[in-house]
């Protein structure tokens, strides 16, 4: 059986772009990963994605509880590295935690994980989520740890994420000519934030794991942005472009789906997540803080612009 990377929520945000760019590596007889297997896990294997995912070269797709898999089945697949991108639910402490303890006695060499911008991770921070990625980076830095490699991507907000709002706004306005709801996002209007394309995190994601010499991103954790700085008015400025008017209501900083969505007994976990994005709207999260190393393996490449035409295609 031939050495295998495992992509763990392959059909995600991120995912996709990690199992793409890889098996185009392993198509090639001439690079590093040419005799390599790539599994990827979803729990979605009927799903569109996973469909166009099981047609690439040297992907099998898995459709399993990633929580669910055993040290026991990664040494009979010879998994020798992993990506992982848990969820950031308030449980992900310990189950994304729990995976790694698998991989670490499963005989994985590296992982590579998504974590979050890299100015909320920190024990302190107001939002629960980022002390879980601050939590899971300092176990894998522990001396437990030391037989196992792991690299953490701390990228930006996602494009998809900041024009959710600005693409309702144009189908909606392609389809009766009218806007009769406002253009609301959680971006402030003058504040420089590196938003960045999630493929563009799975292809870098695709080529740490791809380095013949891991060694080199042991411990690494790379801030990820987009390749320019974008503000909320710049997500009004592509919208009026599309639809030929202006925007008659836009609301900027807006946080009120927290209130919609922030149900239960975990409700005030997710209320705290209205603090995520204060680093953002204070300046501290432009593209001058991506890591210098980022440049030499695979820049971002993906603007805002082109995202957004990207995902009006769809």
């Amino acid at each position: 059986m031939a050495p295998t990377i495992l992509i763990i929520g392959a059909t995600g945000n991120t995912g996709r772009s990690v199992v793409s760019t890889l098996s185009e590596f392993t198509h090639n007889p001439n690079h590093y990963l040419a005799s390599h297997r790539l599994i990827a896990q979803t729990r979605t294997a009927t799903s569109d994605a996973a469909k166009q995912l099981a047609s690439l070269p040297n992907v099998s797709i898995l459709d399993q509880n990633w929580i669910d898999i055993t040290s026991d089945w990664l040494r009979s697949n010879e998994v020798t590295k992993v990506f992982i991108a848990a969820h950031t639910g308030p449980t992900a402490f310990s189950e994304e935690s729990h995976f790694h303890v698998t991989a670490l006695n499963g005989g994985v060499k590296h992982v590579v994980r998504i974590s979050t911008t890299a100015a909320n991770v920190r024990p302190g921070f107001r939002a629960y989520y980022p002390r879980t990625h601050w939590a899971i980076e300092a176990m894998l830095a522990s001396e437990d740890f030391k037989g196992m490699m792991w690299t953490s991507l701390q990228p930006n907000v996602f494009t998809n994420f900041i024009l959710a709002g600005a693409l309702a706004v144009v189908k909606e306005f392609r389809e009766t000519g009218k806007q009769s709801m406002p253009l609301s996002m959680i971006s402030s209007k003058d504040a420089r934030v590196g938003v960045i394309d999630p493929k563009d995190v799975g292809a870098f994601a695709a080529y740490v794991l791809a380095d013949e010499n891991p060694e080199v991103h042991n411990g690494k954790k790379y801030v990820l942005n987009g390749p320019k700085d974008v503000t909320g008015q710049d997500v009004v400025d592509l919208v009026e472009k599309e639809i030929g008017v202006p925007v008659e209501n836009v609301v900027f900083k807006d946080l009120s789906f927290l209130e919609q969505v922030a149900q239960g007994p975990q409700k005030v976990l997710t209320l705290s997540i209205k603090y995520a994005v204060e680093t953002a709207w204070e300046g501290k999260c432009g593209v001058d803080t991506t890591s210098k190393e980022v440049f030499g393996i695979r820049a971002p490449k993906t603007t805002l612009a082109q995202a957004f035409q990207e995902a009006l295609e769809e």
